[in-house]
């Protein structure tokens, strides 16, 4: 029988369905891991985050208690929490672009067409990202050691005084600042070198049959059409940044003065060193809030320059 006019056919609409059911189908176990492994934590976390769970509630359920928001409210009153997000924030703040420019410079180097051994160097510069932190926190530990630190050794030679890297609430955040840059410039180097190859050389070309010099061709034409990209590397380094921890946890331990601790590591510390998991998931989750709350505007900004 003919469909009427307007009318999807009963054999299309099947054919829809199947489809449909088929997709489904094939994504229902990758659906089921994020449900177990993501969203059931997560909600979990946040049950938690309302409660006063702690050491004598993992010994008896009974003295499990409902707090609603006093944790969160805790925390706000809690000059170490603010001490920490100071922390964080100046990481990020300062972290977040050297990164970004790093990135950028190395990337623009390895396209550049004057480059040599450009495999050799791409491998180079992405081997910190692949590396265990551990191993080069380590590393680092002894290259800014303050008796024989090759960094204080190299100063001592042009007659300044050595510094305390790592134990100078001062010097220590900068440190682990070039520690975080150094480890993951290579990474957004990939993306960006990625973006810089899918540039048109028509762009170039006529940019510079109309006298824009090397300035001029990469704040007209580079960064304009690197738009997206910076936008997508700026959020991933953010984003990542704003979860510090391995760093100050192998390097400093949170010190000297608590000038390195961060958010996440005083997420740790009440969590599996106080076992205060209630209080814990609270940190979690206002970092979580301040996270989704800074992306939010970078995504304005950047509509807002015609960013997509």
């Amino acid at each position: 029988m003919d469909a009427r006019p307007g009318q999807r056919p009963r054999g299309d609409r099947s054919d829809a369905v199947t489809r449909s059911l088929a997709g489904w189908t094939f994504a229902a176990p990758a659906l089921l891991v994020i449900v177990v492994f993501f969203f059931l934590p997560v909600l979990a976390a946040l049950a938690l985050s309302v409660t006063d769970f702690d050491i004598y509630a993992l010994a008896d359920i009974d003295n499990l208690r409902f707090v609603a928001l006093d944790n969160y409210i805790g925390l706000l009153h809690n000059p170490l929490f603010w001490k920490t997000l100071g922390n964080t924030l100046y990481f990020v703040i300062v972290g977040v672009p050297l990164s970004i420019v790093v990135s950028l410079g190395a990337a623009l180097l390895l396209h550049s067409k004057l480059g040599r051994f450009k495999g050799f160097y791409r491998t180079a510069f992405f081997a910190p990202v692949v590396t265990t932190v551990v191993a080069v926190a380590v590393i680092w530990r002894y290259l800014f050691h303050t008796r024989y630190g090759l960094v204080n050794w190299g100063l001592s030679s042009i007659g300044i005084e050595p510094v305390d890297w790592l134990g100078d609430p001062r010097w220590a955040m900068p440190t682990i600042i070039l520690f975080a840059v150094w480890k993951n410039f290579g990474y957004n180097m990939i993306i960006f070198l990625a973006g810089l190859q899918s540039i048109p050389e028509d762009l170039y070309e006529a940019a510079r049959i109309d006298g824009a010099g090397v300035w001029r061709q990469f704040r007209h034409v580079t960064l304009p059409m690197l738009g997206p990209v910076l936008l997508l590397v700026g959020i991933l380094t953010m984003s990542g940044y704003f979860q510090l921890f391995a760093e100050p946890y192998v390097m400093t331990q949170g010190g000297p003065l608590e000038s390195t601790k961060s958010v996440l590591y005083l997420m740790y510390d009440e969590g599996f060193k106080w076992w205060n998991l209630g209080n814990a998931s609270a940190v979690a989750f206002l970092l979580f809030v301040l996270m989704v709350a800074v992306t939010s505007g970078l995504l304005w900004f950047a509509r807002r320059k015609g960013v997509e």
